[in-house]
């Protein structure tokens, strides 16, 4: 029996499937795997530690993998997710590496023409024309963009504490459930491991207290940046669906639906993962290799 593997990977989370042409499906999670964050030697140790003692029985039948990742929008990164790929999976023969967006491109829109967005640790966006990406935001990380993701939205939480913008209510609430202090925030954003995860992180005090209107004008503004930035100065695709996926997208479709209304937009699908979708798109593709 011949399979292949599908991976969709942000920088906090990677979600794998292996398939068999008749639709047999297994899902794994693994930590995310991002080049800029992680070197060759840490890549490989996540996938034989994480993935691989799932896949011990399938591993020499594995004929293709399928790979969307964040941080592979130059050539360097894609060489270094293949180098680990083709060191962890000798029996393979066909290795394909893209990038998080043409992933979420297949996965939400298919072959259909439309504006795909990722919100999740990060943010994200293309204008797909049913093949190929044809125009994308130029993915700043979360030093500079992001607009509208989970380490947006926690810098700004930060930024309301650590101005002391957050009522006395809202301030406490913080206190207690992170129990952190400007010296460790500075500590984790500027000198940490994983800042953009510590920063997203925190966005969960968003979801925690809605309802309060310092909490909904964060999340309002935040998402409005997303929009105002990448989507709304496209005035050429204005008539195309608007697909969400993504943790912050799920979370909070209530307000994407009421921002795309507010701009005459049209929302499409909002997904919390692209991989169940992934999977169908390449179930259609699959062909045993000779």
């Amino acid at each position: 029996m011949e399979y292949i593997l599908i991976a969709d990977s942000g920088s906090t989370k990677c979600e794998w499937a292996i398939l068999s042409k008749d639709g047999k499906k297994i899902k794994i999670k693994t930590q995310g795997i991002s080049p800029y964050f992680l070197n060759i030697e840490q890549i490989e140790q996540i996938l034989r530690t994480e993935l691989v003692p799932s896949l011990n029985k399938y591993i020499q039948n594995i004929k293709a993998i399928y790979f969307y990742g964040t941080g592979l929008s130059n050539q360097n990164n894609i060489q270094i997710i293949s180098q680990c790929f083709k060191s962890v999976f000798p029996f393979t023969k066909k290795i394909k590496i893209e990038t998080d967006i043409m992933g979420a491109c297949r996965a939400l829109a298919s072959k259909e023409k439309a504006i795909v967005c990722i919100l999740g640790t990060g943010s994200n966006l293309a204008v797909y024309n049913g093949k190929n990406i044809i125009h994308r935001s130029p993915g700043l990380g979360y030093v500079l963009g992001d607009e509208g993701s989970g380490a947006y939205i926690g810098k700004i939480i930060l930024q309301h504490y650590l101005y002391n913008i957050f009522d006395n209510d809202l301030k406490i609430k913080f206190e207690t459930q992170f129990k952190l202090d400007k010296n460790s925030i500075l500590e984790n954003v500027y000198k940490g491991k994983y800042p953009n995860r510590f920063l997203a992180s925190l966005s969960i005090f968003i979801a925690q207290n809605r309802g309060h209107f310092m909490i909904e004008n964060i999340l309002e503004d935040s998402l409005h940046a997303f929009f105002s930035h990448h989507i709304l100065p496209m005035q050429n695709y204005h008539k195309l669906p608007i697909h969400f996926t993504g943790g912050i997208s799920f979370g909070y479709k209530d307000v994407l639906r009421k921002i795309c209304n507010e701009q005459n937009l049209i929302l499409g699908r909002v997904l919390k993962s692209p991989i169940d979708y992934l999977i169908k798109y390449h179930l259609l593709e699959f062909k045993p290799m000779p």
